[in-house]
């Protein structure tokens, strides 16, 4: 092994053991969502003198009302919350842990490794569609959504994962995200951006998708496969093979399992987007509006 067991000493781990559970109780019952995000909030950035202050009719500036006001989500938005297909009623409960998610990673508290990860597995436990055991997140992790997050046991996701649930995305057991990597679960029509797809996206068990590499929506990071650094992924990566290079190829198969690996012709990824597109209506009194207002009508060319 190439880690060593490492623990806080006995009063730090009481305390960290205290709150995790105190929250994970308070989130596990029925007390509005947003009031637990907010205690917790105000606490973690040492704010409860002002925070009670200002409830008891103290004058404060806009600044601080603004910063008082932020500790509850129902009082933030997230860019997600504009997408119109989103699930209305599963998004509201996620956004308000995805809150607590990333104002967490704000706090010096998400620098202490022994706390913050337990931290992180007890928000994936309800944040998550699935979130399997002994998971280890990492710091500035971000989500669409949450909700169409299925992760194994034993992940690992390492600082400044962009993990896009605008569709569905699973993660198999003891799979391994590195720093920087973004994979997606939606695309964006060719002449019409603002036409979506989404798709769902799989990393199979025992794969590592390595350093600062993409994962193009709808496809497939096989089981026991990796994804070299910075590498670009437009297709399906079959199990046991080493993908690298913008689009990314197949160069080898890892030693040992040659004999069970399939063969891919001149290293090329098959596409099988369209078999993995997840349907969605919109409602029919959506107030629809284009951000960009632009006219897509293609030019006249002039005839000789």
């Amino acid at each position: 092994m190439t880690k060593r067991h490492v623990s806080l000493p006995d009063g730090a781990e009481a305390g960290v053991r205290g709150f995790i559970d105190e929250v994970d109780e308070r989130l596990s019952s029925d007390e509005d969502t947003c009031d637990v995000v907010r205690d917790t909030l105000i606490d973690l950035f040492g704010d409860r003198e002002r925070w009670e202050a200002w409830q008891d009719g103290e004058s404060v500036s806009r600044a601080e009302r603004v910063r008082l006001q932020g500790y509850d989500p129902c009082n933030a938005t997230l860019e997600s919350e504009y997408y119109a297909e989103k699930d209305e009623d599963r998004f509201q409960r996620s956004k308000h842990l995805q809150w607590l998610w990333r104002q967490f990673d704000a706090t010096p508290m998400a620098d202490n490794v022994a706390f913050a990860l337990r931290f992180r597995q007890m928000l994936g436990n309800h944040l998550f569609a699935e979130c399997g055991d002994d998971c280890r997140f990492f710091k500035g992790i971000s989500f669409t959504y949450g909700h169409n997050i299925e992760i194994g046991d034993n992940v690992v996701i390492h600082d400044d994962v962009h993990l896009d649930d605008r569709g569905k995305l699973t993660i198999g057991d003891r799979a391994s995200i590195s720093d920087g990597v973004h994979i997606y679960s939606h695309d964006h029509d060719l002449v019409d951006q603002t036409e979506v797809q989404n798709f769902h996206t799989v990393v199979g068990d025992d794969a590592r998708v390595t350093y600062d590499a993409m994962v193009r929506a709808g496809c497939r990071i096989g089981e026991n496969s990796v994804v070299g650094a910075r590498s670009v992924v437009q297709g399906d990566v079959p199990d046991h093979h080493v993908v690298v290079g913008a689009p990314a190829r197949s160069v080898r198969v890892k030693p040992g399992w040659e004999s069970v690996a399939e063969e891919v012709e001149d290293g090329r990824l098959p596409d099988r987007q369209d078999e993995r597109e997840i349907e969605y209506d919109l409602p029919d009194d959506l107030d629809r509006f284009d951000e960009f207002q632009r006219d897509l009508t293609p030019p006249n060319r002039d005839r000789l």
